[in-house]
């Protein structure tokens, strides 16, 4: 029986190593799934309704690491990690993503001496001021076997010295997690999806955006957040935006003075008063209850990394307000524009898509809701 450790670090990991799982479990008489939680990040959303909307258990392990610096965190995981491993003792070590997490539990297998497996491997963005990119590039430089979403991770692998035997394109779980969910919200949408939300959604006209933004760069700096969100709202003038607010997206808006820019999403005189405009804020949403609101959308407004995919592979608009992107597949065949923090960019390519003048994407070869599949075939061998 050989034995896997799979690691999750925050809720959008979880995605990714929900697929993995459930298709490790179907081979039960020769693999061992042991699923552990970093708790990298507290998040109130993670009950146990979270992991059965996912198809899996709760995690057999939960390290509560906590938040705190860089380094801090990524010291936690490793020391509460590295009991799991010698409890466990796994034949590997699977991770997931970049997160700190990733890392961490990266460096205590390897000294440990156990196989490293590292999904999403090969992402680069050429920019060494993200956390993420420092983590991408530490977990690969000590990953044992690579598993790629697209030909360009697995040529920047080949080009720091991997040898191909080591390296696989095997799509991407992400996608394999959003084709679960659709299929589950369009069989079962009535019980999963939030009442509120199926009635914010009514409200909407035919064409509106959803919104995602985060990002230190873009929401700590309150000159690059004022001009982002004046964009946004003039965009918001022609068609809606829904706005699941982050918390530290809203702590700033707050500080910064900068709340006129939002709208509650209960305003225009109540539950059945008709939304025309403005950039609508909410809670945070769950996977699905957001899900349920961008897959109609006309367009999305980005600033992470999933998105960009997620709505690459459903063929929808997407407006991404970074400077770069470690998945360029999006933008070259894909339904992505990396447009920086450009408020004037914003405006005319959200112009674009209310117009109908988007350009022709096409799904990346592989994102076809089989990538776990192909990765438990490989670790089966």
């Amino acid at each position: 029986m050989k034995k896997i450790v799979l690691v999750a670090g925050a809720r959008p990991n979880f995605m990714k190593v929900a697929p993995i799982l459930r298709t490790i479990e179907r081979y039960s008489h020769e693999l061992c799934g042991v699923l552990v939680h970093t708790g990298q990040h507290y998040d109130r959303n993670m009950s146990h309704t979270f992991f059965t909307s996912l198809g899996i258990r709760e995690p057999d392990y939960n390290l509560e690491a906590g938040s705190g610096s860089h380094a801090a965190q990524t010291a936690h995981v490793m020391i509460r990690f590295e009991e799991v491993c010698l409890k466990e003792n796994p034949d590997i070590v699977l991770v997931v993503g970049d997160v700190n997490s990733t890392i961490a539990a990266g460096l205590v297998a390897k000294k440990l001496h156990i196989s490293l497996c590292h999904v999403e491997a090969g992402l680069r963005s050429r920019d060494r001021s993200m956390p993420e990119e420092i983590n991408r590039l530490a977990t690969d430089a000590i990953t044992d076997i690579f598993f790629t979403t697209e030909p360009e991770g697995t040529a920047n692998l080949l080009g720091e010295g991997h040898t191909k035997d080591t390296v696989h394109f095997v799509g991407h779980v992400m996608i394999d997690n959003l084709f679960y969910q659709l299929e589950r919200i369009s069989n079962d949408g009535d019980r999963l999806i939030d009442p509120s939300v199926k009635d914010l959604k009514k409200r909407l006209p035919e064409k509106y955006f959803c919104l995602t933004m985060h990002r230190p760069s873009n929401v700590d700096n309150k000159e690059t957040l004022s001009g982002l969100l004046k964009a946004i709202a003039e965009t918001g003038l022609k068609a809606p935006i829904v706005f699941p607010c982050h918390p530290r997206t809203r702590k700033n808006i707050d500080l910064f003075g900068l709340s006129p820019f939002l709208h509650p999403a209960e305003r225009d005189g109540g539950d059945s008063a008709f939304i025309t405009s403005g950039i609508v804020a909410t809670e945070p949403l769950g996977y699905n209850d957001f899900l349920y609101l961008w897959k109609d959308a006309a367009g999305v407004l980005t600033d992470s990394g999933g998105m960009q995919e997620e709505t690459t592979a459903l063929k929808i608009p997407c407006i991404t307000m970074r400077t770069t992107t470690e998945r360029p597949i999006t933008v070259q065949i894909g339904s992505n524009e990396v447009v920086g923090t450009r408020g004037d960019r914003v405006i005319a390519l959200a112009h674009k898509i209310l117009q109908g003048e988007w350009k022709t994407s096409r799904v990346p070869d592989l994102w076809d809701g089989d990538a776990s599949k192909r990765i438990v075939e490989v670790l089966r061998r």
